[in-house]
């Protein structure tokens, strides 16, 4: 079956407006039940594309813990594609953190809707080689012993948050627990030939599962969408100019990387010629000094010499000098 690619902005958006699909994906990553799932004000898009390159939505959530008991949590979900956007990610913490709808109405102390951030990237995050990353808080007295009496708190959730870091790239195929099987519309390896708009799912590996079913008919409802389409095609030329301006700055700063490494090497010579010269002009006066003290040796020599009434020619015959230099020290 072919179906639209949901690493499109446009196809991800398609997809989380469904409450649906929105209370699948979200129960998968947070391995608990999600009751209920409402899109809150702050949404970002890429409407802009100059200046945004971060796809973002905002959602409130009730949680069904174990013990049947619910809480209201704030969920951040951003997705990207490049790899140089950690500035803008935290941009968007310090809004939530700042913005007062999102503390609890119930809370005369001023407490925060505790919050998790979840990151589906589109490139991989240095060696690590997990396709999903659970970044979790915990607590530690001055011996670094876990702290858990009176823990959680909603003074300490308030000011901290727990992360799920998704790296698409790393998914692979594999299906070993529910959020494997969700997450896997978003492999890549699916994908049709060279076309990335869409990826080539089989149907009968979600057979009895309603609620993926469910989530591959929308995005083949997606891929049959002409405006879908169309989006789809604005994101592939924005990247690709992406691509091309990240793809000039890699070559220049190469260029740049392997000029400064020619005037490092060039410098390093000059450095080794400068030493060559000053060794130089050491053993030259060293020479020099050996030369005067040889000449004055002699001088003395020469005078004594002529004190005991030797003549010129005498003296040099007895040194083995020139008479010239006889005559220039006597």
């Amino acid at each position: 079956m072919i179906v639209a690619n949901p690493i499109y902005d446009i196809v991800f958006k398609y997809l989380m407006e469904d409450e649906r699909i929105a209370k699948t994906i979200l129960s998968a990553l947070l391995k608990k039940e999600v009751a209920d799932v409402k899109v809150r004000r702050n949404e970002y898009t890429n409407s802009n594309r100059e200046n945004l390159s971060i796809f973002r939505i905002d959602f409130g959530a009730t949680i069904v813990e174990s013990d049947g008991s619910r809480h209201l949590i704030l969920i951040e979900l951003q997705k990207t594609w490049l790899e140089t956007e950690t500035l803008r990610f935290r941009q968007y913490l310090g809004v939530h953190y700042a913005n007062p709808e999102n503390i609890l109405p119930e809370s005369k102390e001023g407490y925060a809707i505790p919050m998790v951030t979840v990151y589906l990237l589109g490139h991989k995050v240095g060696d690590i080689e997990e396709p999903v990353l659970y970044v979790r808080r915990h607590s530690y007295d001055y011996n670094d012993n876990l702290v858990t009496k009176g823990l959680p708190n909603p003074f300490i959730d308030s000011l901290t948050h727990d992360s799920i870091i998704v790296q698409i790239p790393r998914l692979h195929g594999q299906v070993n627990n529910r959020l494997e099987r969700v997450l896997s519309i978003f492999d890549q390896s699916h994908m049709e030939g060279s076309n990335k708009q869409v990826l080539n799912i089989d149907e009968n590996l979600y057979a009895g599962d309603a609620e993926m079913l469910h989530i591959v008919h929308r995005l083949l409802a997606a891929a049959s969408d002409s405006k879908m389409r169309h989006e789809m095609n604005v994101e592939d030329e924005y990247y690709s100019v992406i691509e091309k301006r990240d793809t000039t700055i890699m070559l220049k700063d190469r260029k740049i990387a392997q000029q400064t490494a020619t005037i490092q090497e060039q410098g390093a010579t000059i450095q080794e010629q400068d030493a060559t010269i000053q060794e130089q002009d050491a053993t030259i006066q060293e020479q020099g000094a050996t030369i005067q003290e040889q000449d004055a040796l002699l001088r003395s020599t020469i005078q004594l010499l002529i004190d005991a009434g030797m003549t010129v020619d005498q003296i040099a015959k007895n040194l083995g000098v020139p008479i010239e230099t006889v005559l220039r020290l006597c």
